[in-house]
């Protein structure tokens, strides 16, 4: 029976799930947009002990790495090196954009459709987004992402050969995404978004593949290389992103 403990920061949701093996995960997922580091550790304590649980009894931590908000994904990551180091877990680093595939896959609306190749889109503010293409079949658990997660203009995006797309930079951006490629409403979902079960859902076998690291490996996932902005940069950055 593995035992894990999934969190996620790197949104406005403030996401943690616990699974002990067969029964099904706990979960604590709400809008709380920058109030997670109130909420973040209250609610892991709650979840332990309602599964009468100590975090030593855990076999590891999973933890979204992002890319998302800077501040979400550190606080999650310091978050999560206390718990390690104080319980002596190793860790499973989850990208947030795979995370959402995995979640997105076990969808209905996911399954009606079939699509072998899927992209998902996030908005990564700054009038850019974070994208990933991934491929998926009846034979394959999980999706395979093609390639490195990307950052680039919504009009950048490579959507070529792709038959769905879902993530929250449809909504943030719409047609801006579409330049080059259309899509019938049925194969969109801009609903989904990151949860500490799609986090869960990857650790899971992450951890049967003995893919856990220590707590001193664990390095967060920006994408986009410079983290800090002036003013200035902002202004002129928000300004290209609304032309």
């Amino acid at each position: 029976m593995t035992r894990l403990l999934a969190i996620d920061t790197s949104s406005a949701w403030c996401s943690v799930a616990l699974s002990l093996g067969d029964s099904a995960p706990q979960l604590r997922h709400e809008l709380v947009s920058a109030g997670a580091s109130q909420c973040l550790l209250p609610w892991i304590e709650n979840l332990l002990a309602q599964a009468n649980q100590q975090l030593s009894q855990l076999d590891a931590i999973a933890i979204g790495i992002g890319p998302g908000a800077f501040t979400g994904v550190r606080l999650g990551l310091a978050a999560v090196q206390g718990l390690a180091i104080a319980a002596n877990l190793p860790v499973l680093p989850v990208a947030s954009l795979d995370a959402i595939a995995a979640q997105l896959t076990k969808t209905p609306h996911f399954a009606k459709i079939k699509p072998t190749q899927f992209v998902i889109a996030v908005d990564a503010r700054m009038g850019e987004i974070y994208w990933a293409k991934y491929e998926f079949n009846d034979s394959t658990f999980l999706p395979l992402r093609i390639g490195n997660i990307q950052l680039s203009k919504p009009e950048e995006i490579d959507l070529r050969n792709i038959q769905y797309l879902a993530g929250s930079a449809i909504k943030e951006f719409g047609e801006r995404l579409f330049v080059n490629h259309s899509f019938p409403s049925e194969a969109l979902d801009p609903e989904i978004s990151i949860s500490a079960l799609g986090i869960l859902e990857l650790a899971q076998q992450m951890f049967k593949a003995g893919q856990q690291i220590s707590v001193n490996q664990l390095e967060p996932l920006y994408v986009r290389n410079k983290v800090a902005f002036t003013t200035n940069e902002r202004e002129i950055a928000f300004k290209k992103g609304t032309r």
